[in-house]
C-alpha cells in the first residue's frame, strides 16, 4: 500500500484551488506552457503508437511464419501403431 493512499483524487473544490495555483504561477505564459504540455503528450502518444505497431508487425510476421508452416497435408504423418500383446511364452505358474 502506497503511504498516499488515504489521499485519492482530487475532489471539485481542490481542483478549482489547483488551478487557481496554476493561474497565479504562470499568469502571462500560461498559453505557452498549455502548449508545451499538448507538444508533449503528442510527442508521448506518438511514441506509445510506434511501440504498439513494431509489437503488431513482429506478432504479424510470427503468424505468417507459423501458418505457412502449419500447412502440411495428412500424407505428411505417420500413423501411429500400438504394439501387439504377445503373452509370455512360459507355462503359468499356480
Amino acid at each position: 500500500m502506497t503511504p498516499f493512499a488515504f489521499i485519492g483524487m482530487p475532489g471539485p473544490m481542490e481542483m478549482i484551488i489547483i488551478l487557481g495555483i496554476g493561474v497565479l504561477l504562470f499568469g502571462k505564459r500560461l498559453p505557452e506552457v498549455g502548449r508545451s504540455l499538448g507538444k508533449g503528450i503528442m510527442e508521448f502518444k506518438k511514441g506509445v503508437q510506434g511501440i504498439e505497431d513494431e509489437i503488431h508487425s513482429v506478432t504479424s510476421t510470427a503468424t505468417t511464419t507459423s501458418s505457412s508452416r502449419s500447412t502440411a497435408t495428412a500424407d505428411d504423418y505417420e500413423e501411429a501403431t500400438a504394439p501387439k500383446f504377445e503373452p509370455p511364452a512360459g507355462e503359468p505358474t499356480a
